[in-house]
């Protein structure tokens, strides 16, 4: 890649190596296809396409009518959804589109609370959708992470919702969809399931689908698991889809970024293949093990383990550090991480009690269980050293020797994308 920019230039070969010499473990964070770089930074760049297929603003669409229906087509197809908009700029106003279409200002929605594992977007007082709408929240078993459906069910009965939401950005177990559209059916309510951060996952049947199970809308980020680029997905009921596509295109955005569509559209149909289901099923043996490992030394993880792409660390209970010290001692070994609150934190977000951990990157480089074995012995030798810096020291080049045996997808390091 020539860029003229030295200043830029010599950012981009930073983060490059960086990439290359950490271990990338947020969970919401991977490695995209080689082609989709290609595609973003393509000629669709250049294109406005405000509307939809057939019925654009702008002329000169058959290239950008051509590619988005194919992604809406290959969605539809790798979810089995009646429906599909795949125009969302990103998961958030993915999610807020969902609102906007089918609700209106002031209607309760039952969703997750925050540091139960929801995302901002489900209702959190200082995002503008908690304030738009009354937004009731439903809790886990603080050890189990189990969800009483039981109490969410009279939850349910006395609040009277117009949507129950499901789905999650720290919560480390699947979850019952039958019994979440059981509750939403005996209410009179709308189901919406957020998959951003699993929705690979369930492409490649390794997780449950919403879906299946009824579910009137699904919404997933086209990165995270499904290694797109950065985008939203809508899967809804064919009853929807008109205030859906309303709802995003006039309601909420212009024209959608046609090098991002391009980029999903190549994903779905990498997300069908036989090599994307086996590293779907890897990312949750992976996660398995590093959850044990990290137990086995020692640290206490929220809801004793995962079912799924992630886990959440207590760090304040296990080693005595917040969430922010524990991120800057694991990010001077080379893996990075992100503080995390836990559920009902005492803790403010940015010093909360734990950190947040996830496989998929890690796995997209083609780390196995051994890898994990050592990576989960590192974190927890960092996070037990004391701040003693020599030990730190040696965990980092133990750590980016293991890392430069696992190149990242598309970079080649210190020369730009490939």
């Amino acid at each position: 890649m020539s860029i003229n920019d030295q200043e830029i230039a010599a950012a981009l070969a930073g983060e490059e190596r960086r990439q290359q010499d950490g271990v990338e473990l947020i969970p919401s964070e991977n490695y995209t296809y080689p082609e989709v770089l290609e595609l973003l930074g393509s000629v669709f760049t250049n294109k406005y396409s405000e509307g939809y297929p057939g019925r654009r603003y702008y002329g000169g669409q058959q290239f950008t009518d051509e590619i988005e229906n194919l992604a809406r087509q290959r969605a539809c197809s790798l979810f089995r959804a009646e429906h599909a908009n795949v125009q969302p700029l990103s998961g958030s106003p993915m999610n807020q589109a969902v609102y906007l279409g089918l609700l209106k200002p002031g209607d309760t929605i039952l969703a997750m609370d925050l540091s139960h594992g929801g995302h901002l977007t489900h209702g959190a007082p200082v995002s503008h959708m908690g304030r738009l709408f009354n937004f009731i929240r439903y809790k886990t078993a603080s050890e189990s992470g189990a969800i009483d459906f039981d109490e969410l069910r009279a939850i349910a009965r006395q609040s009277r919702p117009k949507m129950v939401l499901c789905g999650y950005s720290s919560y480390p177990r699947d979850l019952d969809y039958a019994a979440f559209k059981s509750i939403a059916d005996e209410v009179g309510a709308l189901t919406m399931a957020d998959v951003s951060h699993y929705g690979g996952l369930v492409a490649a049947n390794v997780m449950r689908n919403p879906l299946d199970a009824g579910f009137d809308v699904m919404t997933t980020t086209s990165h995270k698991t499904l290694r797109g680029p950065r985008g939203g997905i809508i899967l809804c009921r064919k009853e929807h889809a008109g205030r859906i596509d309303a709802s995003v295109f006039p309601g909420l955005q212009g024209g959608p970024h046609m090098n991002v569509v391009a980029g999903t559209a190549v994903t779905l149909k990498k997300a069908a293949t036989s090599d994307f289901q086996a590293y779907a099923r890897q990312v949750l043996r992976n996660a398995k093990v590093l959850a044990d490992v990290l137990m086995e030394r020692g640290m206490k993880l929220v809801t004793d383990g995962t079912d799924n792409h992630m886990m959440v660390v207590d760090t304040v209970a296990s080693v005595g550090l917040d969430g922010r010290a524990a991120e800057d001692v694991l990010d001077a070994m080379a893996i990075t991480t992100n503080k995390q609150v836990i559920p009902d934190d005492p803790r403010p977000p940015l010093r909360p009690s734990g950190i947040r951990l996830g496989t998929p990157a890690a796995t997209t480089r083609g780390m196995g269980e051994s890898e994990m074995r050592r990576i989960g012995e590192f974190i927890a030798a960092a996070l037990q050293a004391n701040g003693d810096d020599a030990v730190v020291a040696r965990l980092r080049s133990e750590c980016v020797e293991m890392c430069r045996a696992f190149p990242v997808p598309g970079v080649v390091s210190g020369s730009g994308p490939n």
